[in-house]
Parts: C-alpha cells; sequence; structure tokens
C-alpha cells in the first residue's frame, strides 16, 4: 500500500469492508483516454494520441480485469502497437513483482522490481494499491489509465485509423443494454466472486454467493445463440468470458463459491469453449499463472498449496493448444 507515494504496509486482500464485512474494491485514479487525435476523452485529459509502439500495457495473466484488456488488444488486432509486460503472478508483501517465474517479465522500461514503482514515477505522492491493468505513456512518462473498461473501450475505437477492424466491442445500437447488463454482471458475478471470497462475515459469505449463481443461471439461460447478444462478440462477452474460464479452477475453491461449477453448466461450457477458441484468445488465458496467483493469497490459503486440476478445464486447454 502506497500512501503519499511510500510504501507503507504490505499487500493485503482485503482492500476495505463495510461495517457488515462486504468487500469494497478500490476504485481506479488514472482515467485518462487515448483517443484518435489525442484530444480529452469521456474522463481525465487530453494528450494521449493513438500511435503505434507508444504505449505499454502491464497486466497479470491471474487478473480478469487485466484479462479483458489482453482479450481486446488481441481481438482487435492491435499486438504490434501496444506493447506489454505480464507480471509475477504470486501476489507477495510488496504487491505485483516482475520476473522471478516462467512467463512473468522484467520491467523493461526503468528495471523496477515492484509494480508500485511504476505508480509511483506517474504520481510521486500517489496513494492506494498498484493495480493491474495500467497503460503506460512511454513518450510522457506517464500513466495514462488503470481502468480496464476504460482501456476495453479505448481499444475498440482509438487506434481504427492505424488498423481498421470489422469488430465493434461496444456497438452504438446495443450500447444501453450492453451498459445494463454488464452492470449486473460485474456486481453479481465478476465482482461477486471477490465479495464472496473476501467476506468478513457470513451474512457478507452468503449475500454474494446466492448473486454470484442467480447470475450464473440467469446467464444459461440467456444463452440461445453464439454469444450475449445473439451472434454478435461484445465487451459484455469479454467480462463474462474471464470470469468462466477462472470458475472452475481458482473460485470454487479459494473464494468458496462452490455450489455448483461451470462444468455443471451445459450451455456457459459450450460458451466459455467457443469464446476460448476465437483466434488468439487462448493465448490471454495462462492457467498456472491463474492459479499460481489465486492460491498465493496467504489470507485465504496460508500455507500455499495450489490443488491439481481441474482436469476438465486442462483437456479443454489441451483440445485447442
Amino acid at each position: 500500500m502506497l500512501v503519499d507515494g511510500k510504501w507503507m504496509e504490505d499487500w493485503q486482500p482485503i482492500q476495505k469492508a463495510d461495517d457488515d464485512g462486504r468487500f469494497v474494491r478500490q476504485v481506479s485514479s488514472f482515467r485518462n483516454w487515448i483517443t484518435p487525435d489525442g484530444s480529452a476523452g469521456p474522463t481525465g485529459t487530453g494528450g494521449f494520441r493513438a500511435e503505434p509502439g507508444r504505449y505499454r500495457l502491464y497486466v497479470a495473466m491471474i487478473c480478469p480485469w487485466a484479462a479483458r484488456t489482453l482479450l481486446a488488444r488481441r481481438l482487435k488486432g492491435l499486438e504490434d502497437l501496444i506493447a506489454i509486460t505480464v507480471v509475477n503472478p504470486e501476489l507477495t508483501a510488496q504487491g505485483w513483482r516482475f520476473g522471478g517465474y516462467p512467463g512473468a517479465d522484467e520491467d523493461p522500461l526503468f528495471g523496477a522490481s515492484a509494480l508500485h514503482e511504476i505508480y509511483t514515477r506517474a504520481d510521486p505522492h500517489y496513494t492506494g494499491r498498484a493495480t493491474v491493468p495500467a497503460l503506460w505513456d512511454m513518450r510522457q512518462g506517464t500513466m495514462v489509465n488503470n481502468e480496464s473498461a476504460d482501456i476495453v473501450r479505448m481499444f475498440d475505437t482509438a487506434f481504427e485509423g492505424i488498423a481498421p477492424s470489422g469488430l465493434r466491442l461496444y456497438p452504438a445500437d446495443l450500447a444501453s443494454e450492453i451498459d445494463d447488463l454488464n452492470a449486473r454482471i460485474y456486481d453479481k458475478l465478476n465482482n461477486g466472486v471477490y465479495k464472496a471470497g473476501f467476506a468478513s462475515s457470513q451474512q457478507a459469505y452468503d449475500e454474494a454467493v446466492e448473486a454470484v449463481f442467480e447470475m450464473l443461471d440467469e446467464l444459461e439461460e440467456r444463452l440461445v445463440g453464439d454469444f450475449l447478444f445473439a451472434d454478435r462478440f461484445t465487451e459484455s462477452d469479454i467480462r463474462l468470458f474471464v470470469t468462466l474460464i477462472r470458475f472452475d479452477a481458482a473460485y470454487h475453491g479459494i473464494f468458496k463459491t462452490n455450489r455448483r461449477q461451470i462444468a455443471d453448466y451445459p450451455r456457459l461450457s459450450a460458451y466459455m469453449a467457443r469464446v476460448l477458441r476465437l483466434p488468439g484468445v487462448i493465448d490471454t488465458v495462462n492457467m498456472d499463472h491463474i492459479t499460481r496467483g489465486y492460491y498465493s493469497i496467504k489470507a485465504l490459503n496460508p500455507n500455499g498449496i495450489r490443488p491439481v486440476g481441474p482436469s476438465h478445464v486442462d483437456a479443454l486447454m489441451a483440445s485447442i493448444r
């Protein structure tokens, strides 16, 4: 945890809780936008023009919020325009660290040992947690944005003049429906599994788990087409997929959302496999990082023992690779 730019205490999974033990997530602090001409976006200030090779995305393969941005980057064909740095999946006392694990990168810009050092380069007086994803402007030497929802939307449109795409993740004609579905998926499922896992009272846990499976049941009924909006893949599908692919391997166990597995939902299982088979999507999923990361949370798993499997997820990944 950074306080006025200084590391003051070891990383803890529970950022904040309300009076009834409900997990409260930190609000993102950097909210600038990359735009085609560098003008200001919906929030923040201007000066961040879409240019190839200018931006670097810091991600953790364990993290579903970071995975959203990786998926958008891949599906929009931005791999050659936006570089990535993958942090170590293990959650340490210093938070996210660089290198030291297969598939984890050293910091190529500053030789930093931990992500919080990147945050204080952007704001020497930063207070809060150093989270992923984090989108860095290598020209100005500052942080653009650390909110995954914003980054997905800027990736959808900002680089169209450089790398045109036939895919629109947030089409205007579906915008209000996407916003409504996103809000419910986020509250009940994306963040709902965390509210269950980090609940500090039985009441908070019971509420969260109930909401998780209400949402999964609703989505199972909804999926009559290939995607959430019939045959159109949108950012709502990104949000759902990143939670589904982690559910049986991590959330079912470490977060105690164990009423059912995704494997128990025929439509959701088929949908998860269908999305995973889209070109390049499997490259954004690293099950070793996912299980290593979640089961490294000492507050939930003090001995650091990582379970094997689940075999059906391993088999699905192997069938595509």
